[in-house]
Protein backbone atom coordinates (compact mmCIF):
# COMPACT_ATOMS: atom_id res chain seq x y z
CA UNK A 1 0.00 0.00 0.00
CA UNK A 2 1.24 3.98 -0.05
CA UNK A 3 1.13 5.54 3.06
CA UNK A 4 2.67 9.08 3.93
CA UNK A 5 6.18 9.07 5.65
CA UNK A 6 7.70 12.26 7.61
CA UNK A 7 11.22 11.60 6.87
CA UNK A 8 12.66 14.73 8.68
CA UNK A 9 11.23 17.84 9.48
CA UNK A 10 10.13 19.56 6.25
CA UNK A 11 11.10 16.03 4.41
CA UNK A 12 7.19 14.55 3.51
CA UNK A 13 7.33 11.52 0.83
CA UNK A 14 4.86 8.38 -0.25
CA UNK A 15 6.25 5.17 0.37
CA UNK A 16 4.94 1.54 -0.65
CA UNK A 17 4.69 -0.20 2.43
CA UNK A 18 3.04 -3.85 3.70
CA UNK A 19 -0.76 -4.29 3.95
CA UNK A 20 -1.76 -3.89 7.60
CA UNK A 21 -3.17 -7.39 8.64
CA UNK A 22 -4.92 -8.76 11.30
CA UNK A 23 -2.60 -9.62 14.63
CA UNK A 24 -5.14 -9.73 17.47
CA UNK A 25 -8.47 -10.37 17.58
CA UNK A 26 -9.98 -7.23 18.48
CA UNK A 27 -8.07 -5.73 15.67
CA UNK A 28 -10.11 -4.64 12.16
CA UNK A 29 -8.10 -3.71 9.11
CA UNK A 30 -10.14 -0.74 7.11
CA UNK A 31 -9.43 0.74 3.69
CA UNK A 32 -9.59 4.25 3.86
CA UNK A 33 -12.07 6.42 1.95
CA UNK A 34 -10.75 9.73 3.05
CA UNK A 35 -7.61 10.66 5.50
CA UNK A 36 -6.29 14.83 6.11
CA UNK A 37 -3.06 16.72 7.33
CA UNK A 38 -4.11 17.94 11.31
CA UNK A 39 -3.14 20.96 12.49
CA UNK A 40 -0.68 19.07 15.01
CA UNK A 41 0.92 16.98 12.01
CA UNK A 42 2.59 20.42 11.60
CA UNK A 43 4.90 20.44 15.12
CA UNK A 44 7.29 17.18 13.79
CA UNK A 45 6.80 19.22 10.26
CA UNK A 46 8.55 22.36 11.78
CA UNK A 47 10.88 20.35 14.00
CA UNK A 48 9.18 20.46 17.50
CA UNK A 49 9.00 17.08 17.75
CA UNK A 50 11.41 14.58 16.80
CA UNK A 51 10.80 12.74 13.70
CA UNK A 52 12.41 9.88 11.88
CA UNK A 53 10.72 7.85 8.79
CA UNK A 54 7.37 8.26 10.56
CA UNK A 55 4.13 7.19 8.92
CA UNK A 56 2.28 9.58 9.52
CA UNK A 57 -2.03 11.00 9.85
CA UNK A 58 -4.22 10.03 12.68
CA UNK A 59 -7.87 10.95 11.13
CA UNK A 60 -9.97 8.43 9.15
CA UNK A 61 -12.67 7.41 7.64
CA UNK A 62 -13.00 4.21 5.28
CA UNK A 63 -14.54 0.59 4.60
CA UNK A 64 -13.85 -2.47 7.30
CA UNK A 65 -12.59 -5.48 4.66
CA UNK A 66 -11.56 -7.70 7.88
CA UNK A 67 -12.16 -8.25 11.31
CA UNK A 68 -10.91 -10.55 14.17
CA UNK A 69 -12.41 -12.80 16.02
CA UNK A 70 -13.50 -11.13 18.73
CA UNK A 71 -15.21 -8.01 17.11
CA UNK A 72 -18.41 -7.57 17.32
CA UNK A 73 -19.28 -4.01 16.62
CA UNK A 74 -17.87 -3.38 13.00
CA UNK A 75 -18.23 -6.29 10.44
CA UNK A 76 -16.72 -6.43 6.75
CA UNK A 77 -18.83 -3.97 4.04
CA UNK A 78 -19.40 -1.12 6.99
CA UNK A 79 -18.32 2.53 6.78
CA UNK A 80 -16.42 3.42 9.77
CA UNK A 81 -15.27 6.71 11.37
CA UNK A 82 -13.06 6.14 13.86
CA UNK A 83 -11.28 8.18 16.80
CA UNK A 84 -7.75 9.66 16.99
CA UNK A 85 -6.95 7.63 20.10
CA UNK A 86 -7.63 4.08 20.10
CA UNK A 87 -9.47 3.11 23.09
CA UNK A 88 -11.04 -0.68 24.17
CA UNK A 89 -14.43 2.13 25.71
CA UNK A 90 -14.85 -0.59 28.86
CA UNK A 91 -11.82 0.19 31.23
CA UNK A 92 -13.45 2.18 34.25
CA UNK A 93 -11.62 5.84 32.26
CA UNK A 94 -13.52 5.03 29.48
CA UNK A 95 -16.51 4.62 31.22
CA UNK A 96 -16.06 7.97 32.85
CA UNK A 97 -15.98 9.45 29.57
CA UNK A 98 -12.84 9.96 28.79
CA UNK A 99 -11.60 7.31 26.59
CA UNK A 100 -8.61 9.87 25.40
CA UNK A 101 -6.82 8.29 28.78
CA UNK A 102 -8.40 4.38 28.21
CA UNK A 103 -5.70 2.16 30.10
CA UNK A 104 -5.12 0.65 26.77
CA UNK A 105 -4.83 3.94 25.02
CA UNK A 106 -2.87 4.28 21.64
CA UNK A 107 -2.33 7.48 19.61
CA UNK A 108 -3.43 6.92 15.84
CA UNK A 109 -0.55 8.81 15.33
CA UNK A 110 1.49 5.51 16.00
CA UNK A 111 -0.08 3.70 13.24
CA UNK A 112 -0.25 5.83 10.50
CA UNK A 113 -3.60 6.83 8.84
CA UNK A 114 -2.33 8.78 5.44
CA UNK A 115 -2.34 5.43 3.68
CA UNK A 116 -4.69 3.26 1.57
CA UNK A 117 -5.16 0.61 4.84
CA UNK A 118 -4.74 0.78 8.27
CA UNK A 119 -5.21 -1.54 11.21
CA UNK A 120 -7.04 -0.49 14.12
CA UNK A 121 -6.63 -2.10 17.43
CA UNK A 122 -9.77 -2.81 19.91
CA UNK A 123 -11.85 -2.13 17.31
CA UNK A 124 -15.08 -2.03 19.31
CA UNK A 125 -13.93 0.23 21.56
CA UNK A 126 -12.68 2.91 18.44
CA UNK A 127 -14.56 2.63 15.45
CA UNK A 128 -18.20 3.96 14.77
CA UNK A 129 -20.22 2.62 12.07
CA UNK A 130 -22.53 4.66 9.98
CA UNK A 131 -26.16 3.68 9.73
CA UNK A 132 -25.16 2.94 5.89
CA UNK A 133 -22.92 3.66 3.07
CA UNK A 134 -22.77 7.78 3.12
CA UNK A 135 -23.37 10.10 0.34
CA UNK A 136 -19.58 11.33 -0.99
CA UNK A 137 -20.64 14.85 0.04
CA UNK A 138 -20.93 13.98 3.26
CA UNK A 139 -17.81 11.98 3.38
CA UNK A 140 -15.53 14.84 4.73
CA UNK A 141 -18.39 16.25 7.23
CA UNK A 142 -17.68 12.71 8.82
CA UNK A 143 -13.89 12.77 8.88
CA UNK A 144 -13.95 15.99 10.67
CA UNK A 145 -15.57 13.68 13.62
CA UNK A 146 -12.47 12.00 13.95
CA UNK A 147 -10.44 14.24 15.41
CA UNK A 148 -11.24 18.05 14.85
CA UNK A 149 -15.00 18.41 15.09
CA UNK A 150 -14.94 16.35 18.14
CA UNK A 151 -11.62 18.48 19.80
CA UNK A 152 -13.63 21.78 18.93
CA UNK A 153 -16.78 19.71 20.44
CA UNK A 154 -14.62 18.91 23.87
CA UNK A 155 -12.81 22.23 24.05
CA UNK A 156 -16.71 23.80 23.99
CA UNK A 157 -17.14 21.25 26.23
CA UNK A 158 -14.32 21.78 28.60
CA UNK A 159 -15.21 25.30 28.51
CA UNK A 160 -18.90 24.76 30.21
CA UNK A 161 -20.34 26.64 26.78
CA UNK A 162 -24.01 26.36 27.23
CA UNK A 163 -27.35 28.72 26.39
CA UNK A 164 -27.23 32.59 27.91
CA UNK A 165 -23.71 31.90 27.79
CA UNK A 166 -20.75 34.28 25.80
CA UNK A 167 -18.23 31.72 24.60
CA UNK A 168 -14.59 33.28 23.41
CA UNK A 169 -12.41 30.88 20.94
CA UNK A 170 -8.89 31.91 20.51
CA UNK A 171 -7.50 30.18 17.29
CA UNK A 172 -9.09 30.38 13.92
CA UNK A 173 -7.51 27.19 12.77
CA UNK A 174 -9.68 23.98 11.89
CA UNK A 175 -10.20 23.09 15.50
CA UNK A 176 -10.63 26.97 16.91
CA UNK A 177 -13.58 26.86 14.15
CA UNK A 178 -14.86 23.73 15.25
CA UNK A 179 -15.09 25.09 18.75
CA UNK A 180 -17.40 28.11 17.12
CA UNK A 181 -19.56 25.41 15.11
CA UNK A 182 -19.81 23.76 18.78
CA UNK A 183 -20.42 26.51 20.91
CA UNK A 184 -23.62 27.10 18.71
CA UNK A 185 -25.38 23.90 18.90
CA UNK A 186 -24.95 23.92 22.47
CA UNK A 187 -26.66 27.22 22.60
CA UNK A 188 -24.23 29.57 22.89
CA UNK A 189 -25.89 33.15 23.07
CA UNK A 190 -22.69 35.15 22.14
CA UNK A 191 -19.59 33.64 20.13
CA UNK A 192 -16.48 35.62 19.38
CA UNK A 193 -13.94 34.26 16.82
CA UNK A 194 -10.36 35.62 17.06
CA UNK A 195 -9.11 35.35 13.80
CA UNK A 196 -7.17 38.03 11.50
CA UNK A 197 -7.94 36.14 8.43
CA UNK A 198 -11.01 36.93 6.18
CA UNK A 199 -11.40 33.66 5.00
CA UNK A 200 -11.47 31.84 8.42
CA UNK A 201 -13.42 35.12 9.92
CA UNK A 202 -16.15 34.09 7.23
CA UNK A 203 -16.67 30.68 7.57
CA UNK A 204 -16.45 31.47 12.10
CA UNK A 205 -19.54 33.43 10.87
CA UNK A 206 -21.37 30.90 9.15
CA UNK A 207 -20.73 28.28 11.92
CA UNK A 208 -22.16 31.07 14.40
CA UNK A 209 -19.57 33.60 15.43
CA UNK A 210 -21.25 36.88 16.28
CA UNK A 211 -18.08 38.89 16.58
CA UNK A 212 -14.66 39.09 15.59
CA UNK A 213 -11.62 40.22 17.25
CA UNK A 214 -8.68 40.79 15.20
CA UNK A 215 -6.45 41.33 17.80
CA UNK A 216 -3.64 39.32 20.51
CA UNK A 217 -2.38 39.01 23.47
CA UNK A 218 -3.27 42.00 25.88
CA UNK A 219 -5.33 44.38 23.44
CA UNK A 220 -6.91 40.91 22.64
CA UNK A 221 -7.81 40.52 26.09
CA UNK A 222 -8.81 44.19 26.39
CA UNK A 223 -11.26 43.79 23.26
CA UNK A 224 -13.29 41.03 24.74
CA UNK A 225 -13.88 42.37 28.13
CA UNK A 226 -14.60 45.56 26.35
CA UNK A 227 -17.54 43.67 24.13
CA UNK A 228 -18.41 41.97 27.87
CA UNK A 229 -18.99 44.92 29.82
CA UNK A 230 -15.71 44.55 31.50
CA UNK A 231 -16.24 41.02 33.06
CA UNK A 232 -14.86 38.80 30.36
CA UNK A 233 -16.26 35.80 28.38
CA UNK A 234 -17.93 32.93 30.50
CA UNK A 235 -16.53 30.20 28.67
CA UNK A 236 -13.21 30.81 26.68
CA UNK A 237 -11.86 27.85 24.35
CA UNK A 238 -7.76 28.03 23.72
CA UNK A 239 -6.97 26.07 20.25
CA UNK A 240 -3.57 27.19 19.63
CA UNK A 241 -1.34 25.52 22.22
CA UNK A 242 1.01 28.61 22.18
CA UNK A 243 2.31 31.18 25.24
CA UNK A 244 0.66 33.61 24.23
CA UNK A 245 -3.02 32.27 23.37
CA UNK A 246 -2.68 30.62 26.67
CA UNK A 247 -2.23 33.88 28.60
CA UNK A 248 -4.86 35.30 26.26
CA UNK A 249 -7.18 32.81 27.48
CA UNK A 250 -6.56 32.94 30.99
CA UNK A 251 -7.35 37.35 30.15
CA UNK A 252 -10.42 36.83 28.42
CA UNK A 253 -11.97 35.08 30.90
CA UNK A 254 -14.18 36.32 33.46
CA UNK A 255 -13.39 35.04 37.59
CA UNK A 256 -15.69 31.87 37.62
CA UNK A 257 -15.88 31.15 34.33
CA UNK A 258 -14.29 27.99 32.25
CA UNK A 259 -11.32 27.66 30.01
CA UNK A 260 -10.81 24.43 27.58
CA UNK A 261 -7.47 23.88 26.22
CA UNK A 262 -7.75 21.89 23.14
CA UNK A 263 -4.50 23.35 21.80
CA UNK A 264 -1.44 20.71 21.79
CA UNK A 265 1.64 22.98 23.83
CA UNK A 266 4.93 22.95 24.08
CA UNK A 267 6.36 25.00 26.93
CA UNK A 268 4.01 26.96 27.71
CA UNK A 269 4.38 28.21 31.48
CA UNK A 270 1.34 29.84 33.58
CA UNK A 271 2.92 32.09 36.37
CA UNK A 272 1.46 31.09 39.57
CA UNK A 273 -0.27 34.25 40.34
CA UNK A 274 -1.31 34.55 37.34
CA UNK A 275 -3.32 31.67 37.62
CA UNK A 276 -3.88 32.18 41.38
CA UNK A 277 -5.85 35.80 40.77
CA UNK A 278 -7.50 34.21 37.74
CA UNK A 279 -10.51 32.65 39.57
CA UNK A 280 -11.09 30.04 36.03
CA UNK A 281 -11.58 26.77 36.13
CA UNK A 282 -9.42 25.00 33.29
CA UNK A 283 -9.84 21.94 31.59
CA UNK A 284 -8.65 19.98 28.36
CA UNK A 285 -6.09 17.64 27.04
CA UNK A 286 -6.33 14.98 24.68
CA UNK A 287 -10.00 15.10 23.32
CA UNK A 288 -12.15 11.74 24.09
CA UNK A 289 -13.40 11.86 20.71
CA UNK A 290 -15.03 8.08 20.96
CA UNK A 291 -17.54 10.04 23.60
CA UNK A 292 -19.40 12.12 21.22
CA UNK A 293 -18.57 10.01 17.95
CA UNK A 294 -22.31 8.42 18.02
CA UNK A 295 -23.83 12.19 18.65
CA UNK A 296 -21.36 13.57 16.26
CA UNK A 297 -22.41 11.15 13.49
CA UNK A 298 -25.59 11.14 14.09
CA UNK A 299 -25.62 15.05 13.28
CA UNK A 300 -23.64 14.82 10.58
CA UNK A 301 -26.08 11.99 8.85
CA UNK A 302 -29.05 14.02 9.75
CA UNK A 303 -27.20 17.15 7.96
CA UNK A 304 -27.89 19.29 11.00
CA UNK A 305 -24.31 20.64 10.60
CA UNK A 306 -21.80 20.54 8.21
CA UNK A 307 -18.27 20.69 9.25
CA UNK A 308 -16.97 19.38 6.61
CA UNK A 309 -16.59 22.89 5.00
CA UNK A 310 -13.35 22.95 6.85
CA UNK A 311 -11.49 21.75 4.26
CA UNK A 312 -10.18 24.34 1.66
CA UNK A 313 -8.34 22.16 -0.23
CA UNK A 314 -8.44 18.59 -1.65
CA UNK A 315 -5.10 16.51 -3.28
CA UNK A 316 -4.18 12.83 -3.60
CA UNK A 317 -2.66 10.79 -1.25
CA UNK A 318 0.91 11.62 -3.66
CA UNK A 319 0.73 14.65 -3.00
CA UNK A 320 0.70 14.88 0.57
CA UNK A 321 3.68 17.25 0.66
CA UNK A 322 2.13 19.81 -1.04
CA UNK A 323 -0.71 19.60 1.87
CA UNK A 324 1.88 19.68 4.37
CA UNK A 325 3.61 23.33 2.90
CA UNK A 326 0.24 24.77 2.20
CA UNK A 327 -1.16 24.33 6.18
CA UNK A 328 2.56 25.14 7.11
CA UNK A 329 2.27 28.49 5.30
CA UNK A 330 -0.86 29.02 6.30
CA UNK A 331 -2.41 29.15 2.80
CA UNK A 332 -5.04 26.27 3.67
CA UNK A 333 -7.36 25.42 6.88
CA UNK A 334 -6.74 21.42 6.56
CA UNK A 335 -6.42 19.51 3.79
CA UNK A 336 -8.11 16.51 2.74
CA UNK A 337 -6.05 13.44 1.28
CA UNK A 338 -7.60 11.25 -1.04
CA UNK A 339 -5.98 7.76 -0.94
Amino acid sequence: MRQVVMYAPGDVRVDDRDDPRIIDPTDAVIRLTAACICGSDLWPYRGVEPVDHTPMGHEYVGIVEEVGAEVTTVKPGDFVVGSFVISDNTCEICRSGYQSHCVNRTFVSQIGTQAEKARIPWADGTLVATPGMPDPALVPSLLTASDVLGTGWFGAIAADAAPGKTVAVVGDGAVGLMAVLAAKELGAERIIAMSRNPARQALAREYGATDIVEERGDAGVARIRELTNGLGAHSVVEAVGTQEATMQAIGATRPGGHIGYVGVNYEVQIPGIAAFFSGVHAHGGPAPVRRFLPDLVDRIWRHEIDPGRVFDLELPLEEAAEGYRAMDERRSIKVLLHP
